[in-house]
């Protein structure tokens, strides 16, 4: 038997797709890719930060490209689908990260706020799994990650329209996993819980220590405990894993 000599996985060559890539989660996931030896195709509305993000990947020896796109927007992420396809020839990794909240509690939610979140959240991985998942069942390999969340499982005051996108995530990667599995094809989701960001860092001392006292492990959880999360199922090693939802969470909600 072989002893590895690390334990990074190798994504030597594969051609990944990031979506929400400017940004917190995106942002590191797409890093990670790429230093685990993937091609990563950043996408996002914000034009400046992926370039941003792209530039300092090829800085440090990755290779990226930037394609500014609203996710929602099928027509626009078509073509960009196209493009990527004609540069590579395949696609072996979508990660459906974008996602927004607008909170509000139900009886003061507007049309406007249920349907911006859903049209990026769930809607949006719809457009980017389908524009991609053909191309994957063409070369009979793929690897489709998405992002939900915690609150997609416990619901949340307030977060009616967020909870509603990611149960619905969860559900569309479970009928997906079922569809394209013959295919040499895997589907699931991570969900992270509370994940320091810039947001997080604004939050007072006894609100930070009221989280923390639900949290097992006793910690908030960083951007990189999600992107170890997505390099682990995009590898070959996890090829027998279809249909799940990993919970990345400190134990949150421990069953």
């Amino acid at each position: 038997m072989k002893i590895l000599s690390t334990m990074k996985f190798n994504l030597n060559n594969k051609i990944a797709i990031v979506t929400g890539a400017s940004q917190g989660i995106g942002k590191i996931i797409a890093f990670e890719l790429a230093k685990s030896g993937a091609h990563v195709a950043c996408i996002s509305r914000n034009k400046k930060a992926i370039e941003s993000i792209v530039e300092e990947i090829t800085i440090n020896g990755g290779q990226a490209s930037s394609f500014p796109c609203d996710i929602s927007d099928s027509d626009t992420l078509s073509e960009i689908i196209t493009e990527i396809i004609k540069e590579n020839s395949r696609i072996d990794i979508l990660v459906n990260n974008a996602g927004i909240t607008k909170d509000s509690l139900l009886m003061r939610m507007s049309i406007e706020q249920w349907d911006d979140v859903i049209n990026t959240n769930l809607k949006g991985a719809f457009h980017c799994t389908k524009a991609v998942v053909r191309y994957m069942m063409k070369n009979k390999f793929g690897r489709i990650i998405n992002i939900t969340s915690i609150v997609g499982l416990t619901g949340n005051a307030g977060q009616a329209n967020y909870a509603a996108s990611k149960a619905g995530l969860i559900g569309m990667t479970k009928s997906i996993a079922k569809e394209v599995a013959s295919r040499g094809i895997t589907a699931n989701c991570i969900a992270p819980g509370w994940i320091e960001t810039s947001m997080t860092d604004k939050l007072s001392g006894e609100v930070k220590n009221e989280f923390l006292s639900h949290i097992p492990v006793g910690r908030i959880g960083s951007p990189d405990d999600i992107a170890n999360a997505v390099i682990f199922l995009a590898s070959d090693e996890a090829g027998y894993i279809t249909g799940q939802t990993i919970t990345v969470d400190g134990g949150r909600i421990i069953n």
